[in-house]
């Protein structure tokens, strides 16, 4: 079965994988062990990352907005659930001429980690997020529209990124380094820890949403109203009938379904969706 599950999962992933750092993440010295995948009801879980990376999903050329999106899918910050979170998602959007990159990223309560959230797993979305800037042309990407997007676990990851940016190192010798890390959207997901989040100076715009029975997202009308007095565009979505884990599947019904239209209709009132091409 093995075997089998690999197979499947090269077929699900036919999307190119580029490597953050091809020649080895920065902390990731000497780690050497193989990722590991799991499958779960279909759905594929991985863990074991020490080589972070982004899968490319690009729209058709005709399709394309412009805007593309970094996704860092949920899993507790010991796995990513891959297929909800990360494959559906990004085929979604890039059916509506929005690029996708879902992202690997280093997990810090993975058995016998030595990652650290706010090191290694943050360092991996800023990265991916220079990495999309550093090669928008080719991708048809503009990059002011580069945005993330976090569920669950990787809500956090995504908040950081729109928490703590940079404009990059023009004396790096690596080019990518030299770009932005600030995203021009952040949409959380379900995202872990809100009421920790923090306003900081010129933070992105924020979609939030969450079910109403959902005990792990309970903090984010507290984020919401953190922006709103800040005076952050910012919209929140709270599904009466939800819990958590949601993300894009056939299995979820009722309006809950149809969080990502309303995330799609954000990015049109924001303006990220006006072809600039």
């Amino acid at each position: 079965t093995a075997g089998l599950l690999f197979a499947s999962f090269i077929t699900s992933a036919q999307q190119k994988e580029i490597l953050l750092w091809p020649n080895g993440a920065p902390g990731s010295e000497g780690k050497t062990g193989n990722e590991k995948i799991r499958l779960v009801e279909g759905e594929h879980v991985l863990s074991n990352i020490h080589r972070p990376s982004v899968t490319v999903y690009l729209p058709a050329k005709g399709k394309a907005t412009g805007a593309a999106v970094v996704i860092a899918p949920g899993g507790g910050y010991r796995e990513l659930w891959f297929s909800h979170e990360g494959y559906n998602v990004a085929k979604w959007l890039s059916e509506k001429g929005i690029a996708a990159f879902i992202l690997k990223y280093r997990l810090p309560r993975d058995t016998g980690s030595t990652y650290k959230l706010e090191i290694e797993s943050l360092s991996d979305i800023q990265r991916a997020i220079r990495l999309v800037r550093s090669r928008a042309k080719e991708w048809n990407v503009d990059t002011a529209k580069i945005g993330v997007m976090g569920f669950s676990a990787g809500g956090e990851v995504a908040a950081l990124a729109a928490m703590r940016f940079d404009t990059g190192n023009a004396n790096a010798s690596d080019p990518v380094d030299r770009e932005s890390s600030r995203p021009a959207f952040q949409a959380l997901i379900y995202p872990a820890n809100a009421k920790k989040y923090e306003v900081v100076n010129n933070i992105p715009p924020v979609f939030f949403t969450a079910g109403y029975n959902d005990r792990i997202a309970y903090g984010i009308v507290d984020a919401y109203l953190k922006y709103r007095e800040a005076g952050v565009p910012a919209e929140l979505h709270i599904y009466s009938n939800a819990s958590h884990g949601y993300g894009v599947r056939e299995k979820t019904k009722g309006s809950v379904a149809g969080w990502i239209d309303r995330f799609y209709d954000w990015l049109s009132d924001r303006g990220f969706l006006k072809p600039s091409f």
